[in-house]
């Protein structure tokens, strides 16, 4: 089930709330500027689906939103547990750092934890399959898979290249819970 925690950069060991409806989160992180939303596909994914029939079953929920946000590439990244550098990738994702242009991944199948760093809060965003959210580009973050990572992430870009992070050289993602496997 998908949920948010807020938790005061004062006391990382307690939220101050906990949401897991939908519409909470959504409403929640819009003031924020966040978007969080749920996606179907038009088509059945069948286990080991490749990237051209995972994108394809999305085509119109992908096309709307490169329209409105002027998203020029998308992609499909997979992790699994077996990924024999699954440890090196936790590790840098949990670095907190800054991308110079919207952060969008829309989950297919398993889950990551997103732990956004505004203001003097931390919300930690359990995104599953059927979540997109997108990030502002500017805000601080860290991404968990968690020691056992399971995930298959539609990803949009405004770069051509890719993924570019700007780390802040903080570790306050060690003072924040992590994704439970």
């Amino acid at each position: 089930m998908s949920s948010l925690s807020v938790y005061p950069l004062s006391s990382p060991e307690l939220p101050n709330k906990v949401l897991t409806h939908f519409e909470d989160i959504a409403s929640t992180l819009a003031e924020l500027g966040v978007r969080f939303d749920r996606w179907q596909a038009a088509t059945k994914l069948q286990p080991g689906a490749n990237q051209e029939e995972i994108i394809g079953a999305y085509q119109e929920q992908i096309d709307k939103l490169m329209t409105e946000r002027g998203y020029i590439t998308v992609d499909v990244v997979s992790l699994s547990s077996d990924h024999p550098q699954k440890a090196e990738l936790r590790a840098r994702l949990l670095e907190e750092h800054r991308c110079g242009e919207d952060v969008v991944r829309f989950f297919v199948a398993g889950r990551g934890l997103f732990s956004l760093h505004i203001g003097d809060y931390v919300y930690a965003v359990l995104c599953e399959k059927n979540d997109l959210i997108s990030v502002p580009a500017g805000t601080k973050h860290w991404f968990d898979m968690g020691e056992q990572p399971h995930f298959v992430a539609i990803r949009l870009f405004n770069n051509p290249e890719g993924w570019e992070a700007n780390f802040t050289g903080e570790d306050i993602a060690s003072r924040f819970p992590l994704l439970e496997d």
